[in-house]
């Protein structure tokens, strides 16, 4: 008769299953081996994260081609403390907004970011120059109908205009005002309320800000927002 032997495997299979701590101690203490890597790994990505430089919102924007360029060195601010209201990056905000890039310009305007706050690149001045030939003309590309807020920035000074004149060209026709650009906007002390309109979808609305009886003083024009309240 022949007499086959036991593989020697076999004994260890029977020895390790008989062992049943012995299994369960190897199976936590791999566990812990393979979340210490993950934590390690994680660990790792946090620190290069850390030290990859925030993304320049305004490195791949291009300022206006009919404008002339901004005279003041970078960091050269007369207002220190109202750096931190500047939104570089138009997309952040709610609503449509039409900064100085997609305007339309008539006459000669002029970068500038000595004063902050401003949205975007900078903001325009009309050089206290040409009074009544000059405006800056913002037409939104709006989604669909309806009633929205209208909403202008400026930075604030004495050196700006206190009688800009602005007209909204909505739906139901057409609104001028003048607005004291002296004085703080309401929101963020970037942004003012100039009113709520019916404006329909597409680009048949317009807001210009014209130089016309602001002697003596700078206009400022920056961006528009336009935000949607209801039908």
């Amino acid at each position: 008769m022949i007499e086959f032997k036991t593989p020697w495997f076999c004994s260890e299979i029977d020895q390790f299953q008989n062992n049943r701590s012995s299994f369960f101690k190897f199976r936590t203490n791999y566990i812990m081996k393979r979340i210490q890597a993950l934590m390690i790994l994680l660990a790792l990505m946090l620190f290069i994260q850390e030290r990859v430089p925030a993304k320049d919102h305004t490195s791949k924007r291009k300022p206006h081609p009919d404008a002339v360029a901004n005279a003041h060195a970078p960091g050269e601010v007369d207002k220190p403390e109202l750096v931190p209201f500047i939104v570089s990056d138009p997309s952040s905000l709610n609503g449509i907004v039409v900064d100085e890039r997609e305007a339309q310009l008539i006459g000669t305007w002029q970068y500038s970011t000595h004063t902050p706050p401003y949205v975007g690149l900078g903001y325009l001045h009309d050089q206290k120059k040409d009074k009544g030939k000059k405006a800056v003309v913002y037409t939104p590309l709006l989604p669909k109908s309806g009633r929205y807020e209208v909403r202008l920035s400026h930075c604030y000074n004495i050196r700006r205009s206190t009688n800009t004149p602005i007209t909204i060209h909505h739906a139901e026709g057409e609104k001028t005002m003048r607005i004291n650009q002296q004085k703080v906007p309401e929101h963020e002390k970037l942004f003012r309320t100039l009113g709520v309109f019916r404006f329909k979808a597409g680009k048949s609305g317009w807001v210009k800000i014209s130089n016309e009886g602001t002697d003596g003083k700078y206009v400022i024009a920056d961006a528009v927002q336009f935000l949607f309240v209801g039908d």
